[in-house]
């Protein structure tokens, strides 16, 4: 930092800076990861002066100067000087100012005579929308979750139980006393925690928190980077929210959205009269479906300023993991375009050489400077190795989301019982590619919007059969390998589609169906968390064993669960028919005392209480090529998970 204080007639000082040239050899190359200790607006002292010093990059303006009511948004009035190293950097020191000052950057462009006023691309906070300024602020906090950060690697472990509520934080609660509004972060705290660990959920994934003006878009058209909405109050606010919760054992997952912002005037778009952010050719830096811009990943100060916000959350925040929203339009250069409306790469391909590189880039520096984190990967094709290391060719995500698991299972279980025998295939081909890659599976918001209508409103049959199917659902789903998501309000019931304008319908608790339906999802979270055999060998073909797959007729599957001690075992019995199966003969690995340990057919869980009295012997008859079996009566459309007893 310059110690100079020579200050021009236009209000700032003009030699002082944070940066070094080694910062600058990283900015152009792509490699400076934490951006956000230098460009944006900082509070320091020069000279014994206080006062904030400003960077931001914008190396084809003519002209950047900061406005804000400290000079009455005079563009005027406090110029920034460009450096002269060719970086592109403005910067400057203004005295006096500090903590909430509000101010944009003012930029004159070289091109075409273009000015506009921008929001800090790094702001750390802005004003709650519609306004659109940024403001000063210090992410000073007293962190009390010590404990979970020096102990989450095992929390976070592709052998630990990973079951995730996904919540949208603007309507998970609202206050109906106050106008239906907001909770802020602080409340939010309390009620979440505890719902959650009530619940036995592991994490909490939030949709993105980060500064969007769009409140429709769920947070996914992004605009502040470094930036908790103000919505629900001040960053300290929302790491109270994540310290609160980690206090609590529960994880917290981030959606992050490197691929495409939106088109505000304030923000990224055409920062300095270019395309700087985003692509030149609408061909590649235009998105037709969603109406937002695509970022440049191939330029290196693109790549610098996410992957700094990306690691920025992780260490500021103590976030847990990030969920890397719509990878898939990274990948594919065609994707949500026709022909002739893309460019090829230069191979002639389709694939976005450039976003891959990237990709790759993010996942190693996460892992290589949080390695107890993870991220995820909401990618829908078939592209391989998402969830591998880049050294071996693949994209490097820990985890990736099981879109193909979601639509199969989904559609089957919105067909009526009669006509499932003839799309057997789609409830058992996710086994075929179980392994392929570490999945989450996925019952996530985007299931449940936008005329797709709720979970139990997918499901066929009058309100006793809706109920039975969802439970039988949510059981199905965590005997799969893999990790669990369940978007809010699905585990209760809700009957109407999510809609972001309002609470969930947590009333509808006063019923029994939607009471039943939540201890089920609460008794298989904590079943699921209890056990090894249901999660520690998720992505290893040994954790998962068909018993039968092939009873189409009767919609009858079985198999086993295993942990790496070989001993300890789960036999799960789905039938995804109303029809009673009395005497229904299941081959088991071995003898002795099977101990039914969940039954969704359950009073309790508003079943019809159909079941086998706590558990069976297993009789020495050979079925399906095992040496025993046991003669069990399936509850309809119900699911079974059994528990060798070794006492027994």
């Amino acid at each position: 930092m310059s110690n100079k204080t020579t200050t021009g007639r236009e209000g700032c000082t003009s030699d002082m800076s944070l940066f070094t040239d080694h910062d600058i050899y990283l900015f152009r190359e792509g490699s400076h990861f934490k951006l956000y200790e230098k460009l944006g607006s900082h509070l320091v002292r020069n000279n014994g002066v206080k006062g904030a010093h400003f960077a931001v990059w914008a190396p084809n303006a003519e002209r950047v100067s900061v406005i804000g009511d400290f000079n009455r948004w005079d563009n005027r009035s406090h110029a920034l000087r460009q450096r002269e190293d060719g970086s592109g950097i403005w910067e400057g020191f203004i005295e006096g100012i500090g903590s909430g000052t509000v101010y944009k950057y003012h930029v004159v462009s070289r091109h075409n005579g273009y000015r506009m006023d921008k929001a800090d691309p790094f702001a750390l906070y802005c004003e709650r929308p519609p306004k659109t300024a940024s403001m000063i602020w210090e992410l000073d906090y007293k962190w009390a979750d010590s404990e979970w950060m020096e102990n989450r690697g095992k929390s976070n472990s592709l052998n630990a139980p990973l079951a995730i509520y996904e919540v949208h934080l603007g309507s998970w609660r609202r206050v109906p006393e106050e106008g239906s509004r907001f909770l802020t972060y602080r409340e939010m705290a309390h009620y979440l925690a505890d719902y959650v660990k009530d619940m036995g959920f592991t994490h909490v994934e939030f949709l993105p928190v980060m500064e969007h003006p769009f409140y429709g878009s769920w947070g996914y058209q992004t605009i502040g980077y470094f930036a908790p909405t103000s919505r629900y109050g001040t960053p300290q606010d929302f790491m109270y929210l994540i310290d609160y919760l980690h206090q609590n054992g529960i994880g917290v997952i981030l959606d992050w959205v490197p691929s495409h912002f939106p088109d505000d005037g304030h923000g990224l778009v055409y920062f300095d009269g270019t395309r700087l952010y985003e692509h030149a050719d609408p061909k590649k830096g235009y998105h037709p479906d969603w109406h937002s811009y695509i970022f440049n990943h191939g330029r290196y100060e693109v790549r610098s300023f996410l992957i700094s916000s990306a690691l920025f959350w992780l260490e500021k925040y103590h976030v847990d993991g990030l969920r890397v929203d719509a990878v898939a339009s990274m990948l594919y250069l065609d994707y949500g375009r026709k022909e002739g409306e893309w460019i090829p790469n230069q191979y002639g391909g389709k694939e976005n050489l450039d976003a891959i590189v990237f990709l790759r880039r993010l996942n190693e520096m996460v892992y290589e400077k949080h390695p107890d984190v993870q991220t995820v990967a909401e990618e829908s094709t078939a592209w391989s190795m998402v969830s591998r290391p880049a050294y071996v060719g693949g994209l490097g995500f820990g985890l990736k989301w099981n879109m193909g698991w979601m639509h199969d299972t989904l559609g089957y279980f919105s067909k009526d019982p009669v006509h499932r025998k003839f799309h057997h295939n789609d409830l058992t081909f996710s086994m075929l590619y179980a392994f392929s890659e570490n999945f989450v599976l996925s019952l996530s918001h985007d299931e449940v919007v936008y005329g797709k209508g709720s979970l139990i409103g997918k499901m066929p049959g009058d309100d006793w059969q809706k109920f039975a199917n969802l439970r039988l659902l949510f059981g199905y789903m965590y005997a799969h390998p893999g990790k669990k998501l369940i978007f809010m309000g699905g585990e209760f019931g809700q009957r109407r589609e999510w809609y972001h304008e309002e609470s969930l319908h947590w009333h509808l608790l006063k019923y029994p169906p939607h009471q039943d339906l939540q201890r089920w999802v609460r008794d298989l979270n904590h079943f699921y968390r209890s056990e090894p055999a249901a999660h520690e060998l998720d992505f290893e073909p040994g954790g998962f064993e068909w018993i039968d797959c092939g009873d189409s007729e009767q919609g009858i599957v079985s198999f086993v669960r295993r942990a790496r001690t070989t001993k300890d075992i789960i036999l799960v019995i789905c039938n995804f028919t109303p029809v009673v199966r009395h005497g229904y003969r299941v081959g088991v690995p071995m003898g002795g005392f099977w101990r039914e340990v969940l039954n969704s057919d359950a009073e309790e869980y508003g079943g019809s209480g159909q079941g086998n009295f706590g558990g069976l012997e297993a009789a020495p008859v050979s079925f399906h090529n095992k040496s025993h079996s046991l003669s069990l009566s399936l509850p309809p459309l119900g699911l079974l998970y059994f528990k060798h007893d070794r006492l027994g």
